[in-house]
């Protein structure tokens, strides 16, 4: 279909109308028609917000943060499953299966594995960005100790039906994991050069 922003409104008469490189007339769907189609769809380019205060935010909102820590987790699980379960189907291989039985049991392994890990992550992404966006509501301030208090309450909270000591690891390896992230996107602002 053709651009209608190459077509001035109501240009019916053949003098007026658009030619491309070669001098060729080009085709207007809008040619005979006398409607303001120009400003129905010349859309602005710039965000727009609905307040004032959402064009002063820095980050991301609570909703959206939450859709991309679940997403990105589920999605990364999904495929880090699917590899497990490719690996594991590999591994259970037996040397009279048809090709049929192989790829039965590689798609058997790789949804199912793909899917339990996939899920996992997901529950800590999103247990991650509610209590990080929690943090930001509460402190008023976006900054490093909300991911890292963010990582300690998922890794405790996640592994809270395992006993307290199970809890009390998870919550430091998910507050350690946490931190070093927070530094490594420091570092690469700081000492990647931007693409």
């Amino acid at each position: 279909m053709a651009d209608p922003r190459l077509f001035t409104a109501g240009s019916g008469s053949r003098d007026e109308r658009a030619t491309d490189a070669s001098g060729r007339r080009l085709y207007n769907p809008y040619q005979d028609l006398n409607i303001p189609y120009k400003q129905l769809y010349d859309l602005p380019t710039s965000p727009e917000f609905l307040f004032q205060e959402e064009s002063l935010a820095q980050r991301r909102s609570w909703g959206e943060n939450l859709t991309y820590y679940t997403g990105i987790g589920y999605l990364s699980g999904a495929i880090a499953g699917a590899g497990i379960g490719l690996r594991d189907a590999a591994r259970n291989a037996e040397p009279g299966d048809t090709a049929k039985i192989r790829a039965n049991r590689v798609l058997n392994s790789c949804g199912s594995s793909g899917r339990r890990v996939g899920n996992t992550l997901g529950v800590i992404g999103l247990m991650y960005a509610g209590i990080e966006s929690g943090m930001v509501a509460v402190r008023d301030r976006d900054d490093w100790i909300n991911s890292v208090a963010a990582g300690l309450g998922t890794g405790a909270l996640f592994r809270a039906a395992n006993g307290p000591r199970s809890a009390a690891v998870a919550g430091a390896i998910g507050g350690v994991l946490a931190g070093a992230a927070m530094a490594g996107k420091q570092a690469a602002k700081r000492y990647v050069p931007a693409l």
